[in-house]
């Protein structure tokens, strides 16, 4: 991947996920955070020390339940914020406000955008929000450990057969997500294949009966961790209730795009290779 960093007298740029150049004159030691992904991603980058301002649900590591949240993710206090004098807000592109993004921007305030939608963008976030904080050696140390971890799991999983994979978000309306997010490529890399990952839409609302058309083998839960078994188990001809592959995930590992969507890979690929030695 090419470098997204810069140093120099001048100061510091960085390119961020939305390709916009972030420049500081010096390393931020007054960050806010808009999103929980964001907020794990820094202090994973060793910045969590300079982090001000948080979203709602920014609860991990346990230290950010301890920093003032600025409102919800689309509801945001701007006047709050900009109160916190900070030097660098981190944006979540796809879950802030783009007027909100935009006014932080037009008072002066550099915005970072934050949108990893490849799990190697992870480990280069962790890289890119060190430089701007000026803590290099721990986002190195942390997108090093990231890279190896992702190896291990692509060299244990990828190759194995695939399986057909449902995975549920909402239940009413039924969604799901389709192959351009990055669970997706989660469900890749341990060896499965997304039923609706040709669908346009990114979080598609899909019908029962296309689900029962796509027969997955295995369904999984995402939506706060609610078991799919109970509206599920009235179909016994589909692959996935025949073989009992009904699965819950622990919840934000899989829904933040940080450091933890490792866990929740591990965790996924496990259940796949159960659901594997429960073919006939």
């Amino acid at each position: 991947m090419l470098s997204f960093t810069a140093a120099s007298a001048q100061g510091i740029t960085v390119r961020d996920d939305a390709q916009h150049a972030v420049v500081l004159p010096h390393p931020a030691h007054r960050i806010v955070s808009l999103a929980p992904h964001a907020t794990e991603l820094l202090f994973a980058a060793g910045a969590g020390a300079y982090v001000v301002g948080v979203s709602d649900y920014s609860d991990y590591p346990p230290a950010a339940k301890q920093i003032p949240s600025m409102g919800s993710s689309s509801a945001l206090d701007i006047e709050r914020i900009v109160a916190l004098k900070p030097d660098l807000v981190v944006a979540w592109s796809s879950g802030n406000s783009a007027s909100q993004i935009a006014r932080l921007r037009a008072i002066g305030i550099p915005v970072f955008e934050s949108e990893p939608h490849q799990l190697e963008t992870i480990a280069t976030s962790l890289l890119r929000l060190s430089q701007l904080a000026g803590t290099e050696a721990s986002g190195a140390a942390a997108a090093d450990a990231f890279k190896a971890r992702l190896a291990q799991l692509d060299a244990t999983y990828r190759q194995k057969p695939p399986v057909r994979v449902f995975y549920q978000i909402w239940k009413k309306p039924l969604m799901t997500l389709n192959g351009s997010h990055m669970v997706s490529s989660v469900i890749a890399l341990c060896g499965g294949q997304n039923v609706f990952g040709k669908l346009p839409q990114l979080a598609p609302t899909v019908s029962t009966e296309a689900v029962l058309q796509a027969n997955p083998e295995v369904i999984f839960a995402a939506d706060g961790g609610s078991s799919p078994s109970a509206g599920w188990r009235r179909f016994p001809g589909m692959a996935a209730v025949a073989a009992d592959n009904l699965f819950t995930l622990t919840p934000n590992w899989m829904s933040r795009p940080g450091p933890r969507i490792l866990d929740g890979a591990a965790e996924l690929c496990q259940k796949l290779e159960l659901a594997r030695s429960r073919r006939r």
